[in-house]
This record gives C-alpha cells, sequence and structure tokens, in this order.
C-alpha cells in the first residue's frame, strides 16, 4: 500500500506543477493584455476622441470599462487563487458577484452598440441617447443584482477548475432551474436576441452606413465574444441537465473562465482594425514616447491621393 502510495504520488505531483504553471502563464498573458489594452483605449478615446468617428462611443466605453474590470479584478483574483491555492471570504463572495456584473454589462453594451448602430443613433444630441446611457446602466444594475442573489443565499464557494468562485448547487434542483433559467433570460438571451435582430436587419442593408465609424467593429468585437463565451454557455447547459446537481466536467469549466478572459484582451486589438482609430492609437504612444525637447507628433493625419 505505501508503495502505491508513493508512485501515485510521483505521477500526480509532476503533473500538477506542470499545469499550474500553464495556468499562471496564461492567466498572466490575459490580464496584462485586458488591463494594459483596455487602458490604453480608454485613454485614446478620452483623449483622442477627435481623430475618428465614433457614434457610439457610449456602449463602447462602457464594454471597455467592463473589460477592464475583468482584467484587474477576476484574473489577478484567478491568479492569485491558483498560486495561493484558493480564495477566501469576503473577496470570494465579491468576485462571484463581479463576474455576473461584468459578463452581463459585456453583452449589454454589446446590444446597444448593435442597436446604435443599426439605428444611427449617436450617443449625444438626440433624446434616444438618453434611453441608451439608462440602457447602459441597467444592464451594470442588473448583473449585480442577479451576481448577488447567489452570495445572499450562500451558493457561493472556490471551483478549482473554474480558479474563483462560482455558484455550486447542492440542495434543490428547482431552485437552481429558477435561477439559472431567469438570469439567462433576462440577461444573456433578451441582449443576444437584440444582437441577432439587429445584425440581420445590418445584413439587409437597412442600418445606418458606418464603415468610417469605430462602431464599424461591431460585427468582429459580437462574433468573438459568441466564440469565448460558449463554453461558459454549454457548461451551464450541462448543469441544467443533470438532476443530480453535478457540475459540466472540470475541463470544460476551466476552458470556460480562460476564454471568457481572453475576449477582454482582443477587443482592444479589435478596435485597432479600424484604421483611424489605429492611427489614433499610433499619435498617442509617439506623443508618450517622444521627449518634451524633441518635436512631438500629436496626429496621424492620411492624404487622399
Amino acid at each position: 500500500m505505501n508503495l502505491s502510495s508513493n508512485v501515485s504520488y510521483v505521477d500526480v505531483e509532476p503533473r500538477f506543477v506542470v499545469e499550474r504553471s500553464l495556468f499562471v502563464a496564461v492567466l498572466s498573458v490575459e490580464m496584462l493584455m485586458g488591463a494594459v489594452g483596455n487602458v490604453l483605449i480608454l485613454l485614446v478615446k478620452a483623449k483622442c476622441r477627435g481623430q475618428f468617428e465614433c457614434r457610439c462611443w457610449l456602449p463602447l466605453v462602457s464594454l471597455s470599462l467592463s473589460d477592464l474590470g475583468s482584467s484587474v479584478l477576476i484574473i489577478s483574483g484567478s491568479l492569485l487563487a491558483v498560486l495561493t491555492g484558493g480564495q477566501r471570504s469576503p473577496w470570494c463572495e465579491v468576485v462571484s458577484l463581479l463576474k455576473f456584473a461584468f459578463i452581463t454589462s459585456s453583452i449589454g453594451s454589446l446590444a446597444i452598440l448593435c442597436v446604435q448602430r443599426t439605428m444611427g443613433v449617436a450617443s449625444t444630441g438626440s433624446c434616444l441617447s438618453v434611453v441608451m446611457a439608462a440602457a447602459c446602466l441597467t444592464s451594470w444594475v442588473t448583473g449585480v443584482v442577479f451576481g448577488g442573489v447567489p452570495v445572499v443565499y450562500n451558493w457561493i464557494r472556490y471551483d478549482p477548475a473554474e480558479m474563483l468562485c462560482a455558484v455550486f448547487w447542492e440542495s434543490s434542483y428547482s431552485d437552481m432551474l429558477v435561477y439559472i433559467l431567469s438570469a439567462f433570460s433576462i440577461c444573456i438571451f433578451l441582449p443576444f436576441l437584440l444582437i441577432i435582430i439587429c445584425s440581420i436587419l445590418t445584413s439587409a442593408g437597412c442600418a445606418w452606413n458606418c464603415t468610417s465609424d469605430l462602431s464599424s467593429v461591431t460585427p468582429l468585437l459580437v462574433v468573438f465574444y459568441v466564440i469565448c463565451y460558449t463554453p461558459f454557455v454549454v457548461s451551464e447547459l450541462v448543469l441544467l441537465g443533470r438532476l443530480d446537481l453535478s457540475p459540466a466536467p472540470d475541463w470544460l469549466r476551466t476552458m470556460s473562465s480562460m476564454m471568457a478572459y481572453l475576449d477582454c484582451g482582443l477587443n482592444p486589438l479589435i478596435y485597432c482594425t479600424n484604421q483611424d482609430f489605429r492611427e489614433a492609437v499610433l499619435g498617442l504612444l509617439w506623443t508618450y514616447g517622444k521627449s518634451p525637447t524633441e518635436p512631438v507628433l500629436t496626429a496621424v493625419v492620411r492624404l487622399e491621393p
């Protein structure tokens, strides 16, 4: 028995060390991409707005704030949990609440962006802009409310597979069913339905022509959001299909966290696919990179032939 125990320890321990090192490396890269990228994007949106066209700045700023918060608070929390072996109260409950708030605000911001892009409504200067601002705020508040329900009912505990604190169901399948269906219907399905409708209208040529506007990156933002959050949705659907309340496989829950974190770092790169915005980013970086005694590049202007 002792020999068997020793062999088991020798086989498992190196693999655990390798997996932990890999997770630390991936999480570190995703955290840096998300934090640095979204800080830079917010700086460009604030300081260089005159160098690129952006009628839908409100949902784009909301999306960047959500990605930045997720990178600074959630990914760093997962990284710390991997290094220390878990998360403790009250940080455990805070992380779980914020995670749901950031997910809800992200898809809500994308839905509002799609609606604005389809209707051609600017974020300022119209009566509908107030409605759009209220919708962005509502997506944040809704995420906080639904994220707070598991905290109030003490459904939160650390999940090593997700590398952060998550909702676990141990008593009532009906409670789990009501909560997940309500959360998905309001926070996920309704915004996703708006995204689908607006995408169909845009494909049919019924939308505002925004080729030169920053909102032209909306289709890429939507596509990569769907790709990155598909494992999360699948893991929740697997949970719904199991009457014994057993969670989805560990590998699927780990993938859902890693892919969701990846989306936060990809969005800044997607913004830079817009040429005017990319030039504004380069102009800002060039300005910060020059000493005060040297000529400063404040903008990049294209010369039309």
